[in-house]
């Protein structure tokens, strides 16, 4: 605070604005006229919240292409430039996280699929591909989906040894090992755990579960991020019901159940996939809850139209005690056969709001037409 000055045998008058000229009046130092000059420091946010706060960006389903059954199913330029256009995003994110659909490995059989079949879907990543999710910037991959064990346990030990030696995290490739990652970013551990509706993976149907296994974590990180691959599939399927899904004859869970158990559990963040399509968001006691990131990359096999061409990155803003603070989205979508492109009509934001809104009401976060995720 500036300080009114004192003057022997001369009165100084003047508002705290005409301090320097005061001071010249009365003689004073140079130093002094310095001292009332200068302001003092205007008030600035405090820099701990972006010191301290994780920021993460999460997309959906990524499957780069299929050599099997055959090659007709690979992309142009054997996928080197399919993530080009999302690089810059995921690589600016302290973490970078997606689903990887189906193995990656350059040999074996598949039991799933019988040789006539064609309504069957295995799913089989040559490795070299590996190089490109980390060129990309991705730091960590939930293996719990339905195709992660499209090639069996050897598929499934292809996968890990891939990204091991690329230093990719991984999570949920079963339910016991390798149930949960944890990465080290800012001096905060984080983990991961990923959840399907499978007998191999830890599953979304086993609340009891998933909460020990959130538990657990929370004794070894200072932050837990949930992944689930759960509810039913197709565009028809967009919103969030209060009750358990079942597609093709499975428990796909009661998603809002396990979000708000592993919530009430200690996680931070829960991130969903599974559907093919995006779905709404929930903020519940103060930490969001993304229900389906929808279709990445997906090359080749998937029908991509309407809402199922429509894509996403969210970008989320926790702090240190794991609340949401603030995010974004990107809108994306996948042209042709396949692979994630800007699109700048931003119809994705569009439908995840009025998804969130229908869906969960005020519990909703406020999402701007720019893409921005607030609190309300």
């Amino acid at each position: 605070m500036i300080r009114p000055f004192v003057v022997s045998k001369l009165v100084c008058f003047g508002v705290l604005t005409m301090l320097v000229f005061a001071a010249l009046a009365c003689g004073r130092s140079t130093d002094a006229q310095e001292t009332a000059a200068t302001p003092a420091p205007s008030a600035t946010p405090t820099p701990e919240v972006s010191k301290s706060s994780i920021k993460i960006a999460a997309v959906g389903d990524i499957m780069l292409g299929s050599t099997y059954p055959n090659e007709s199913r690979m992309p142009p330029e054997d996928g080197a430039k399919l993530l080009e256009p999302v690089t810059p995003i995921l690589s600016a994110a302290d973490i970078a996280f997606g689903n990887l659909e189906g193995p990656m490995a350059d040999s074996g059989a598949s039991t799933k699929c019988s040789p006539t079949s064609t309504r069957c879907f295995a799913f089989r990543v040559p490795t070299r591909y590996g190089k490109y999710l980390k060129a990309a910037g991705f730091d960590v991959l939930s293996l719990a989906n339905n195709h992660a064990g499209d090639f069996g346990d050897s598929g499934r030990a292809s996968t890990r040894k891939t990204l091991d030696d690329l230093d990719i995290k991984h999570a949920g490739s079963d339910r016991h090992t390798y149930s949960t990652t944890i990465l080290t970013v800012k001096g905060k551990k984080i983990a991961f755990i990923g959840f399907a509706h499978n007998a191999i993976t830890p599953n979304v149907n086993d609340l009891d579960e998933a909460e020990r296994l959130v538990r657990e974590a929370k004794k070894k990180a200072d932050l837990v991020v949930v992944s689930f691959h759960g509810g039913a599939e197709g565009t028809d399927r967009q919103h969030v019901p209060n009750a358990t899904e079942i597609f093709a004859g499975e428990r796909r869970g009661n998603l809002p159940a396990f979000a708000h158990r592993v919530i009430d559990a200690g996680a931070a963040l829960v991130l969903g996939h599974g559907p093919h399509v995006m779905r709404g968001m929930e903020l519940y006691k103060g930490h969001l809850i993304v229900y389906s990131l929808g279709n990445f990359a997906t090359y080749g096999w998937f029908s991509l139209a309407a809402e199922t061409a429509l894509s996403e990155i969210v970008e989320v803003e926790i702090g240190p005690d794991g609340k949401f603070l603030e995010g974004k989205i990107t809108a994306l979508k996948q042209e042709g056969r396949g692979g994630p492109v800007l699109d700048p009509t931003n119809r994705s934001i569009e439908v995840v709001r009025s998804l969130s809104q229908a869906d969960f009401g005020q519990n909703s976060p406020k999402i701007a037409d720019d893409g921005k995720i607030t609190l309300k």
